[in-house]
C-alpha cells in the first residue's frame, strides 16, 4: 500500500463524519490553495509527472492519463492536476445555467467494492462563470483542457441543442476539446439525447472548430451503441468517451448492498469489465476511426494498460484517484504508454 492509502485516505474518509462530498470539498479547497504555490507545484511535478506524449484528434497530450469530469467541475484547482501527473484535465460537467444540483447527501463511497455512487445532478456555477475563471488564469495549465457540457435541468429536452450551444459558445476559446455529456443518469431525460435523432441534431450544431467527443452510457445495448457511432461518424465527431456511470449494481460486495441501493450512477471497480468491453466494441465497430477515451473502473496500472489494449487512445481516472491517490496517475501513465508503444499496428488515431 502507498502512503496515501495507509495514511491520507483514512483521514479523508473520516472528514465530515464520513460524508464523501465533505471530503471532496476539503480536498478541492486544499488543491486550489496549492495551485497558487509554484514551488510546491514544481516539487509535485518532479515526483509525479510522466512524459509519454501522443497526439489524438489533433491535440498533443504529454501523457495518456487524464482527470475525468466531475472531480473539478468549476475548474477551481486547475494548476494542481498536472502537478499530480495528469496529462490532461476535463472540467465540468458545466451547464448553460448555474444550478445547485440534487439535494445532499448525493455522493456515497462503497469501500468494500472500491466504488462510488453519485447523484450530483450537474451542480456547477454555469458556463459564464467558468469562462470568467478561465479568462482570469495567470498562465496556461500546461496540459490540454477538456470541457464537459451538459443540459441544464430547467431546459426542456426540445431546447437541449440551444442549451448546449450557449455553453459551447461561452467556452469555445478555452477548451482543447469538448465532451458532450448525454449519458449522466442524474438529469431527468438526459440519456434520451443518445438516440439517433437527438444526437444528430446536437452534433450538427456543435461539430466545427474544436474536437467534439460524445460521452456514452455503459448501459446501452451493442445495437444502441452501434447506432450512436453511426451518427458520430456521419456528423464528424472527434471521438467517444466510454463510459459514464452505470445504473447497474452488479459486482457490489455484500457489505455495500444497503449503500449501493442509493439512487445514482455507480463508478469504480464494478464497472471495470463493462467499461473495457464498451471500449473494445467501439474500437471494433468503427475500425479505429473514432478515438476513444476509456474511463470506468481504472484502479490499478493493469486496468489502464488493458483499457489501451482494448482500443482506448487515452484513459481517465475518477474513482481510482479517490481510492489510490496520485501514485495511480503516475503508474497508469507509464503502463498505458508501454502498451501504446508496443502495439504492432500503427496508431490509427495519431495525428487526427
Amino acid at each position: 500500500m502507498t502512503v496515501f492509502e495507509r495514511v491520507v485516505r483514512p483521514q479523508l474518509f473520516r472528514l465530515g463524519g464520513g460524508d464523501a462530498e465533505a471530503a471532496h470539498e476539503w480536498t478541492l479547497r486544499r488543491l486550489t490553495a496549492l495551485s497558487r504555490r509554484p514551488v510546491a507545484l514544481a516539487a509535485l511535478r518532479a515526483r509525479y509527472a510522466v512524459q509519454a506524449p501522443r497526439t489524438v484528434f489533433g491535440v498533443r497530450f504529454p501523457n495518456p492519463v487524464g482527470l475525468a469530469a466531475g472531480m473539478d467541475k468549476d475548474g477551481a484547482a486547475l494548476a494542481a492536476w498536472p502537478a499530480l501527473g495528469f496529462g490532461f484535465v476535463e472540467v465540468g460537467t458545466v451547464t448553460a445555467h448555474a444550478q445547485p444540483g440534487n439535494p445532499r447527501p448525493r455522493l456515497f463511497r462503497l469501500p468494500g467494492s472500491e466504488a462510488v455512487v453519485n447523484r450530483m445532478g450537474f451542480n456547477n456555477a454555469g458556463a459564464a462563470a467558468l469562462a470568467a475563471r478561465l479568462d482570469a488564469l495567470p498562465r496556461p495549465i500546461g496540459v490540454p483542457l477538456g470541457i464537459s457540457l451538459g443540459k441544464s435541468k430547467v431546459t426542456p429536452l426540445e431546447d437541449a441543442v440551444g442549451d448546449y450551444l450557449t455553453s459551447y459558445r461561452a467556452l469555445q476559446g478555452h477548451g482543447d476539446y469538448f465532451a458532450v455529456n448525454v449519458s449522466s443518469p442524474n438529469t431527468p431525460g438526459l440519456r434520451s439525447l443518445q438516440d439517433r435523432a437527438h444526437l444528430d441534431a446536437l452534433l450538427s450544431a456543435l461539430v466545427g472548430e474544436k474536437p467534439i467527443l460524445v460521452k456514452i452510457a455503459p448501459d446501452l445495448t451493442e445495437a444502441a451503441i452501434a447506432e450512436l457511432l453511426e451518427v458520430c461518424l456521419a456528423r464528424g465527431a472527434a471521438g467517444v468517451i466510454a463510459t459514464n456511470t452505470t445504473l447497474s449494481r452488479d459486482g457490489l460486495a455484500p457489505a455495500d448492498s444497503a449503500r449501493g441501493a442509493e439512487t445514482g450512477g455507480l463508478s469504480g471497480r464494478p464497472l471495470t469489465g463493462r467499461a473495457r468491453d464498451v471500449v473494445a466494441f467501439v474500437h471494433s465497430e468503427t475500425g479505429g476511426r473514432l478515438p476513444i477515451i476509456g474511463v470506468g473502473g481504472v484502479l490499478d496500472p493493469d486496468d489502464a494498460a488493458r483499457m489501451v489494449d482494448a482500443g482506448a487512445a487515452l484513459v481517465q481516472l475518477y474513482t481510482g484517484f479517490i481510492y489510490r491517490g496520485p501514485a495511480l496517475v503516475r503508474a497508469s501513465a507509464r503502463a498505458a504508454a508501454r502498451v501504446a508503444a508496443t502495439a504492432v499496428a500503427p496508431d490509427p488515431v495519431a495525428g487526427r
